[in-house]
């Protein structure tokens, strides 16, 4: 199968960190006397970008300089509040293992900084299985732009149409339907109505194996 890969998303696909983020950001929020709520959690956090998050919750102008700042701020918060709790989502080990034992090229392409995804997959022992790993310092547009799977597809050395996307949240999700790839929506964050339609949805990686994945793959119905 080293014509097809399987490109994963990072925050709820491969850990469940969002409720870590959430802790991350409301002390980080309160250090700063900004205001939120648990629905803008939910409708402006999960899977969206530290420049977005930053300007809609400051709600003024940032500087790209202060933006930078406000996020390596925040994403060291995450990462000293997550250090003693990192877990892969349950399968996942296992799953990429049969993926790699069966000649699929595997990714990893996420909207977190580089220092998160460093952070994560190496605590996790997973870079060895890892063909490509992009974070946001890796594109210029985030998602819902398709820009990571494009360019995670084109360094995997295989075409958008024949990778397998999993994602998590709504914008992930239309990032990887926008790059022409099929679809897994990882129910970790959401609901399957709350994301776009995907091929096929999981709840952890016991819901899933390599023929589903050849199954996607080959057109037929999931």
């Amino acid at each position: 199968m080293n014509n097809y890969a399987v490109i994963f998303d990072m925050d709820g696909v491969i850990a469940h960190t969002n409720p870590y983020h959430s802790e991350a950001f409301k002390q980080f929020f309160d250090n700063y006397k900004v205001s939120y709520t648990e629905q803008e959690f939910e409708d402006h956090m999960y899977g969206k970008h530290n420049d977005y998050i930053m300007r809609h919750f400051f709600r003024r102008e940032l500087t790209d300089s202060e933006i930078k700042r406000l996020a390596e701020e925040k994403e060291a918060l995450f990462r000293e509040i997550y250090a003693d709790h990192i877990m892969p989502i349950v399968g996942l080990p296992e799953f990429l293992s049969t993926l790699k034992a069966e000649g699929f090229r595997i990714g990893v392409a996420t909207s977190a900084p580089r220092a998160n995804l460093d952070f994560i997959i190496d605590r996790l022992s997973l870079r060895s299985l890892m063909d490509s790993a992009l974070s946001s310092e890796d594109v210029h547009i985030h998602k819902p732009n398709p820009e990571v799977y494009l360019k995670s597809a084109r360094k995997l050395g295989v075409a958008p149409g024949d990778c397998v996307v999993f994602e998590d949240s709504f914008s992930g999700v239309s990032a990887g339907i926008n790059a022409g790839a099929k679809v897994v929506g990882v129910l970790t964050s959401h609901t399957k109505d709350e994301l776009p339609p995907c091929q096929y949805y999981i709840h952890d990686y016991l819901d899933i194996d390599v023929n589903r994945i050849k199954q996607l793959l080959a057109h037929t119905d999931a």
